[in-house]
Protein backbone atom coordinates (compact mmCIF):
# COMPACT_ATOMS: atom_id res chain seq x y z
CA UNK A 1 0.00 0.00 0.00
CA UNK A 2 2.87 2.36 -0.77
CA UNK A 3 3.60 4.84 1.99
CA UNK A 4 0.31 4.36 3.83
CA UNK A 5 0.56 3.85 7.57
CA UNK A 6 -0.61 0.57 9.07
CA UNK A 7 -3.61 1.41 11.24
CA UNK A 8 -4.50 -2.13 12.39
CA UNK A 9 -2.13 -5.08 12.56
CA UNK A 10 -3.64 -8.50 13.32
CA UNK A 11 -0.77 -10.78 14.31
CA UNK A 12 -1.26 -14.57 14.56
CA UNK A 13 -4.60 -14.16 16.32
CA UNK A 14 -6.62 -17.16 17.44
CA UNK A 15 -9.91 -17.17 19.33
CA UNK A 16 -11.15 -20.34 20.99
CA UNK A 17 -14.56 -20.54 22.68
CA UNK A 18 -15.29 -23.26 25.21
CA UNK A 19 -18.73 -24.79 24.48
CA UNK A 20 -19.35 -27.43 27.12
CA UNK A 21 -16.70 -30.08 26.54
CA UNK A 22 -15.79 -28.81 23.09
CA UNK A 23 -13.34 -26.12 21.98
CA UNK A 24 -14.68 -24.10 19.06
CA UNK A 25 -11.87 -22.45 17.08
CA UNK A 26 -13.53 -19.33 15.69
CA UNK A 27 -10.23 -17.81 14.52
CA UNK A 28 -7.05 -19.69 13.75
CA UNK A 29 -3.67 -17.98 13.47
CA UNK A 30 -5.15 -15.03 11.55
CA UNK A 31 -2.80 -12.29 10.35
CA UNK A 32 -3.45 -9.20 8.22
CA UNK A 33 -2.80 -5.46 8.20
CA UNK A 34 -5.31 -2.70 7.51
CA UNK A 35 -3.85 0.52 6.13
CA UNK A 36 -4.97 4.01 6.99
CA UNK A 37 -7.49 5.35 4.47
CA UNK A 38 -8.26 2.08 2.67
CA UNK A 39 -11.43 0.03 2.22
CA UNK A 40 -10.95 -3.64 3.08
CA UNK A 41 -13.67 -6.17 2.29
CA UNK A 42 -13.55 -9.35 4.39
CA UNK A 43 -15.46 -12.12 2.61
CA UNK A 44 -16.46 -15.56 3.80
CA UNK A 45 -19.42 -17.86 4.40
CA UNK A 46 -21.37 -17.93 7.64
CA UNK A 47 -19.22 -19.38 10.42
CA UNK A 48 -15.92 -18.50 8.72
CA UNK A 49 -14.81 -16.21 11.57
CA UNK A 50 -15.57 -12.82 9.97
CA UNK A 51 -17.59 -11.40 12.87
CA UNK A 52 -15.12 -12.77 15.41
CA UNK A 53 -12.30 -10.99 13.58
CA UNK A 54 -14.29 -7.75 13.42
CA UNK A 55 -15.07 -7.97 17.15
CA UNK A 56 -11.36 -8.40 17.90
CA UNK A 57 -10.36 -5.42 15.75
CA UNK A 58 -13.07 -3.30 17.40
CA UNK A 59 -12.02 -4.18 20.93
CA UNK A 60 -15.27 -6.00 21.73
CA UNK A 61 -13.50 -9.30 22.35
CA UNK A 62 -9.97 -10.43 23.13
CA UNK A 63 -7.79 -12.99 21.33
CA UNK A 64 -7.01 -16.30 23.01
CA UNK A 65 -3.53 -15.90 21.52
CA UNK A 66 -1.75 -13.44 19.27
CA UNK A 67 -2.08 -9.68 19.35
CA UNK A 68 -3.84 -6.78 17.65
CA UNK A 69 -2.11 -3.42 17.28
CA UNK A 70 -3.91 -0.13 16.62
CA UNK A 71 -1.46 2.59 15.55
CA UNK A 72 1.25 0.47 17.17
CA UNK A 73 -0.56 0.05 20.51
CA UNK A 74 -1.46 -3.48 21.62
CA UNK A 75 -5.21 -3.28 22.24
CA UNK A 76 -5.37 -7.02 22.98
CA UNK A 77 -3.40 -6.31 26.18
CA UNK A 78 -5.41 -3.19 27.12
CA UNK A 79 -7.41 -2.88 30.33
CA UNK A 80 -11.22 -2.81 30.23
CA UNK A 81 -11.27 0.96 30.74
CA UNK A 82 -8.69 1.42 27.96
CA UNK A 83 -10.76 -0.77 25.63
CA UNK A 84 -13.90 1.24 26.45
CA UNK A 85 -12.05 4.46 25.58
CA UNK A 86 -10.72 2.85 22.38
CA UNK A 87 -14.21 1.81 21.22
CA UNK A 88 -15.62 5.23 22.13
CA UNK A 89 -12.92 7.39 20.54
CA UNK A 90 -11.43 5.42 17.66
CA UNK A 91 -14.08 3.11 16.19
CA UNK A 92 -17.53 3.50 14.64
CA UNK A 93 -19.70 0.39 14.26
CA UNK A 94 -22.31 -0.23 11.55
CA UNK A 95 -24.50 -3.32 11.94
CA UNK A 96 -26.74 -5.39 9.66
CA UNK A 97 -29.96 -4.63 11.52
CA UNK A 98 -29.37 -0.88 12.08
CA UNK A 99 -29.90 -1.07 15.91
CA UNK A 100 -31.60 2.31 15.99
CA UNK A 101 -33.69 3.27 19.03
CA UNK A 102 -37.25 3.23 17.65
CA UNK A 103 -38.62 5.91 20.01
CA UNK A 104 -35.96 8.44 19.00
CA UNK A 105 -35.76 10.49 15.82
CA UNK A 106 -32.85 10.18 13.40
CA UNK A 107 -31.25 13.25 14.95
CA UNK A 108 -31.77 11.95 18.50
CA UNK A 109 -30.26 8.56 17.60
CA UNK A 110 -27.10 10.34 16.45
CA UNK A 111 -27.23 12.73 19.40
CA UNK A 112 -27.13 9.83 21.88
CA UNK A 113 -23.90 8.55 20.33
CA UNK A 114 -22.42 12.05 20.31
CA UNK A 115 -23.20 12.53 24.01
CA UNK A 116 -21.90 9.09 24.96
CA UNK A 117 -18.62 9.97 23.32
CA UNK A 118 -18.50 13.34 25.08
CA UNK A 119 -17.93 14.90 21.70
CA UNK A 120 -18.79 18.36 20.41
CA UNK A 121 -19.55 17.17 16.85
CA UNK A 122 -22.86 18.61 15.62
CA UNK A 123 -25.22 15.62 15.11
CA UNK A 124 -26.90 17.36 12.18
CA UNK A 125 -23.49 17.51 10.48
CA UNK A 126 -23.21 13.72 10.78
CA UNK A 127 -26.63 13.39 9.14
CA UNK A 128 -25.56 15.86 6.45
CA UNK A 129 -22.56 13.64 5.63
CA UNK A 130 -24.96 10.80 4.76
CA UNK A 131 -27.43 13.07 2.97
CA UNK A 132 -30.22 12.79 5.54
CA UNK A 133 -30.41 16.16 7.26
CA UNK A 134 -33.92 16.57 5.80
CA UNK A 135 -34.99 13.41 7.68
CA UNK A 136 -33.62 14.56 11.04
CA UNK A 137 -37.02 14.61 12.78
CA UNK A 138 -38.30 11.32 11.37
CA UNK A 139 -38.51 8.16 13.47
CA UNK A 140 -36.99 4.88 12.20
CA UNK A 141 -40.46 3.52 11.38
CA UNK A 142 -40.94 6.48 9.02
CA UNK A 143 -37.78 5.69 7.04
CA UNK A 144 -36.82 3.06 4.49
CA UNK A 145 -34.26 0.38 5.30
CA UNK A 146 -31.61 2.24 3.34
CA UNK A 147 -32.33 5.47 5.18
CA UNK A 148 -32.18 3.70 8.53
CA UNK A 149 -28.81 2.22 7.61
CA UNK A 150 -27.55 5.67 6.62
CA UNK A 151 -28.68 6.98 10.02
CA UNK A 152 -26.71 4.17 11.64
CA UNK A 153 -23.68 5.26 9.59
CA UNK A 154 -24.22 8.86 10.76
CA UNK A 155 -24.35 7.54 14.32
CA UNK A 156 -21.10 5.65 13.76
CA UNK A 157 -19.52 8.90 12.53
CA UNK A 158 -20.38 10.73 15.77
CA UNK A 159 -17.09 11.63 17.41
CA UNK A 160 -15.13 11.42 14.15
CA UNK A 161 -13.65 7.89 14.57
CA UNK A 162 -10.59 6.82 12.60
CA UNK A 163 -12.03 3.41 11.73
CA UNK A 164 -15.48 2.27 10.57
CA UNK A 165 -16.26 -1.42 11.11
CA UNK A 166 -19.24 -2.62 9.08
CA UNK A 167 -20.84 -5.99 9.89
CA UNK A 168 -22.90 -7.13 6.87
CA UNK A 169 -24.22 -3.56 6.38
CA UNK A 170 -26.21 -4.55 3.27
CA UNK A 171 -27.41 -7.93 4.58
CA UNK A 172 -30.98 -6.67 5.14
CA UNK A 173 -31.22 -4.54 1.98
CA UNK A 174 -32.14 -5.09 -1.66
CA UNK A 175 -29.50 -4.59 -4.34
CA UNK A 176 -30.38 -1.01 -5.28
CA UNK A 177 -30.49 0.11 -1.64
CA UNK A 178 -27.26 -1.81 -1.03
CA UNK A 179 -25.59 0.18 -3.79
CA UNK A 180 -26.74 3.42 -2.15
CA UNK A 181 -25.36 2.42 1.26
CA UNK A 182 -22.07 1.13 -0.15
CA UNK A 183 -21.77 4.29 -2.25
CA UNK A 184 -22.17 6.32 0.92
CA UNK A 185 -19.40 4.36 2.64
CA UNK A 186 -17.10 4.78 -0.36
CA UNK A 187 -17.82 8.51 -0.38
CA UNK A 188 -16.90 8.77 3.30
CA UNK A 189 -13.67 6.95 2.53
CA UNK A 190 -12.85 9.23 -0.42
CA UNK A 191 -13.91 12.56 1.08
CA UNK A 192 -13.36 12.08 4.82
CA UNK A 193 -10.44 9.65 4.64
CA UNK A 194 -12.23 7.07 6.79
CA UNK A 195 -10.60 3.66 7.02
CA UNK A 196 -13.30 1.04 6.47
CA UNK A 197 -13.32 -2.69 7.16
CA UNK A 198 -16.50 -4.36 5.90
CA UNK A 199 -17.44 -8.00 6.36
CA UNK A 200 -19.85 -9.80 4.06
CA UNK A 201 -20.80 -13.27 2.88
CA UNK A 202 -21.60 -11.73 -0.52
CA UNK A 203 -18.62 -12.05 -2.82
CA UNK A 204 -20.23 -9.67 -5.34
CA UNK A 205 -19.26 -6.77 -3.06
CA UNK A 206 -15.57 -7.69 -2.95
CA UNK A 207 -14.67 -5.69 -6.06
CA UNK A 208 -15.42 -2.29 -4.49
CA UNK A 209 -12.61 -2.61 -1.92
CA UNK A 210 -8.98 -1.62 -2.25
CA UNK A 211 -8.15 -5.07 -0.89
CA UNK A 212 -10.07 -8.27 -0.16
CA UNK A 213 -9.46 -10.79 2.62
CA UNK A 214 -10.98 -14.25 2.10
CA UNK A 215 -11.88 -16.29 5.18
CA UNK A 216 -12.89 -19.91 5.69
CA UNK A 217 -13.07 -22.11 8.82
CA UNK A 218 -11.46 -19.42 10.97
CA UNK A 219 -8.51 -18.84 8.64
CA UNK A 220 -7.60 -15.82 6.55
CA UNK A 221 -6.33 -17.74 3.54
CA UNK A 222 -5.65 -14.81 1.22
CA UNK A 223 -5.46 -11.02 1.17
CA UNK A 224 -5.33 -9.58 -2.33
CA UNK A 225 -5.40 -6.10 -3.86
CA UNK A 226 -7.99 -5.22 -6.47
CA UNK A 227 -6.05 -3.98 -9.49
CA UNK A 228 -9.13 -2.05 -10.57
CA UNK A 229 -11.66 -1.02 -7.94
CA UNK A 230 -15.19 -1.66 -9.20
CA UNK A 231 -17.66 1.25 -9.16
CA UNK A 232 -20.55 0.61 -6.77
CA UNK A 233 -23.05 1.02 -9.65
CA UNK A 234 -21.66 -2.14 -11.29
CA UNK A 235 -22.43 -4.46 -8.36
CA UNK A 236 -24.74 -7.30 -9.43
CA UNK A 237 -26.06 -10.38 -7.62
Amino acid sequence: MGDRRILISVQSVSRIYRMGEVDVRALQNASMDIYEGEVVIIVGPSGSGKSTLLNMIGGMDRPTSGKILFSGHDISAASESELTAFRRDKVGFVFQFFNLIPTLTALENVQVATELRGNTTDPIESLRLVGLESRANHFPSQMSGGEQQRVSIARALAGDPELLLCDEPTGSLDIETSRQVLGMLKKLNAEQGKTIALITHNGAIAGIGDRVAHMHDGYIYSVTANEQVMPVEQIEW
